[in-house]
């Protein structure tokens, strides 16, 4: 593991590289960058969406609750309070090489979903993915946690990802076939920071 590499917090100015590093890595789809950039603006708005918004608000005195949802992706997302929590790992000259994203799950006793975990193709290998995948645990963990979860695809070019969480002490606890497209199963990993009966958190060795 790269040593030099630091976990940070990201910036609405990381937007075109985070889109650098989803493009890069060659196995997203272009829906599937685009969900994922809609969860960055949720949580990085613009300074022209802060205007909008600020500008609507003042033309109006009706009152009207948040939506329930995020999103109207496919994907599972938080609800209205929209609390994303984004980690970006980064060179010693502040690179960013790799970010990911992950936030609570709805409607669940200390649930939470990993939603996005990508490291630009240059820098796999060099611990990136392992040194923000750790923080995140680190996080929940200080949160009390029960529970992350990590869905991911069937597809042949997943199969390091798939490695990759087994490796880490994720373990497969449901597939549902052919979700995502014909022979592209869901595949739905679990990692607990406390046993079922509530006892002593996991190590995430």
């Amino acid at each position: 593991m790269d040593q030099s590499l630091r976990v940070g917090q990201l910036a609405r100015g990381h937007r075109d590289r985070i889109t650098q590093i989803l493009d890069a890595t060659r196995v997203f789809r272009p829906e599937e960058v685009e969900v994922a950039l809609e969860l960055f603006d949720e949580t990085f708005p613009s300074d022209a969406s802060r205007s909008d918004a600020a500008d609507a608000s003042s033309q109006t005195t009706v009152y009207r609750p948040p939506p329930t949802a995020c999103s109207t992706t496919a994907h599972r997302l938080p609800p209205a309070a929209c609390s994303y929590a984004f980690l970006g790992a980064f060179t010693p000259d502040d690179e960013l090489v790799g970010y990911a994203c992950y936030g609570p799950t709805p409607d669940t006793d200390r649930t939470f979903d990993l939603y996005w975990i990508a490291v630009d193709p240059d820098a796999q290998g060099g611990g990136g993915g392992t040194r923000l995948l750790t923080e995140v645990e680190r996080r929940l963990q200080g949160q009390n946690a029960r529970m992350l979860i990590v869905e991911t695809s069937s597809r042949s070019e997943y199969a390091p990802t798939r490695h990759f969480y087994e490796k880490r002490g994720y373990a497969e606890a449901a597939r549902v076939r052919e979700f995502y497209a014909p022979l592209d199963d869901r595949i739905i990993f679990t990692k607990r920071f406390h046993s079922p009966e509530g006892g002593e958190r996991c190590s995430n060795e």
